[in-house]
């Protein structure tokens, strides 16, 4: 994140001895971004990060591609997903490219029997469904449904869940997912424009710190392979830590929508960027205000881009027939638009309640088999209804 937090004990001075009670001293870290470019932060640790007593076996996790190279709009149903057990069984990838992973996920357990780190990209988890707690070894969030949360690449984490009911929205991303570059100003602030402030980023609020030493199993995600580690000490072990890099959640609740005498295009929806995507969320608000405006949006046609959208929670008025937890993927090559009636329906109408999450990646998406496994057959020709 552009801007500065802290938590715990941290010395005055960096890269300086920091001493513990008993004289002994605690072990700097810098975990960095983008090599020594890009954001950044300073932690102290009780031990050494560096302790490995064991590698285990790695497991091959890279998408089952069906489709490579596709121009065919799909629904997939969501919830269809089944549940799993396992935080990382449950993951789903289901469109893909080199920029982005798309998946979906549906865990029943809180992830507390290892710990997780993806070393190859930042993760965005959209909750839909639960609540519960991130833990980091930057300190813990507390979640709920409709949060964002941002976790930069290389973090190490747990996630506990209030229940067994949770779905989520993850997109992965292999480079670092930020907030809007035209709603930053130069020094990195967010300004007034801006659909939303500092104020509604949710940093870590709780260092959880443990001085233990014993087998502590730790799987790292890298170049699509899941490798399992035993390490000598607790991972959460920092005393305080400062910078720039950490996790955070937003709340798409906290977004304020755009809007205009006439409808305005998806970039007013725009949350989060990437090298390769943008992030978009689709929030309850005012209609365009115009006499004569049509609320619903015009025929688009997708020439640069794949928009897929997530359909989180209300009456989605541009689509028929879309459930909760769907997700529509419509190619780039050729338009797309308001389904056969959303165009006249939408007339007149003063506001919307729809909540949804939209990603359009710059690149084609593929699908995974387990995309195929959910589809909802014949969507292509939904128009002609």
């Amino acid at each position: 994140m552009p801007f500065y937090h802290k938590l715990g004990n941290i010395p005055q001075k960096r890269h300086t001895t920091f001493k513990k009670p008993n004289g002994k001293y605690y072990y700097e870290q810098l975990f960095g971004t983008i090599g020594f470019d890009g954001m950044s932060s300073l932690l102290y640790h009780n031990h050494r990060p560096t302790q490995v007593k064991k590698i285990l076996d790695s497991i091959c996790v890279k998408p089952e591609i069906a489709v490579d190279n596709n121009m065919k709009s799909y629904a997939l149903g969501g919830f269809d997903i089944q549940k799993e057990d396992d935080f990382l069984k449950s993951r789903v990838p289901v469109l893909v490219n080199n920029d982005c992973h798309i998946v979906l996920a549906a865990p029943k357990n809180s992830l507390t029997d290892y710990f997780y780190k993806n070393a190859d990209c930042d993760e965005m988890i959209f909750i839909h469904k639960g609540s519960g707690k991130l833990r980091t070894l930057l300190g813990n969030i507390n979640f709920k449904y409709g949060d964002y949360l941002m976790i930069p690449r290389g973090m190490i984490y747990q996630i506990n869940f209030d229940t067994q009911d949770n779905r989520l929205f993850i997109v992965e991303s292999p480079s670092p997912m930020y907030t809007p570059k035209r709603y930053r100003n130069w020094f990195g602030q967010l300004l007034e424009h801006s659909p939303y402030c500092e104020r509604d980023l949710r940093r870590p609020d709780e260092l959880e710190t443990h001085d233990e030493k014993g087998d502590f199993l730790i799987k790292v995600k890298k170049e699509g392979m899941l490798h399992q580690y035993i390490y000598a000490t607790h991972p959460f072990d920092v005393v305080g830590w400062d910078g720039y890099n950490f996790p955070y959640a937003f709340s798409i609740h906290d977004f304020e929508p755009i809007t205009g005498r006439v409808h305005q295009p998806p970039p007013v929806h725009q949350t989060f960027e990437a090298k390769g995507f943008v992030v978009c969320s689709f929030c309850p608000r005012m209609y365009d205000y115009h006499p004569n405006a049509v609320p619903a949006p015009y025929n688009h046609s997708n020439i640069d881009s794949d928009e897929v959208l997530y359909y989180v929670d209300g009456d989605f008025m541009s689509r028929n027939d879309i459930e909760m937890g769907q997700i529509t993927l419509h190619p780039a090559g050729i338009p797309h638009g308001p389904h056969p009636g959303a165009y006249e329906r939408s007339i007149g109408k003063k506001s919307t309640e729809e909540l949804a999450v939209m990603v359009d990646t710059f690149k084609p998406l593929k699908l995974t088999q387990q995309a195929l496994d959910i589809e909802v057959k014949d969507y292509y020709k939904s128009w002609m209804h």
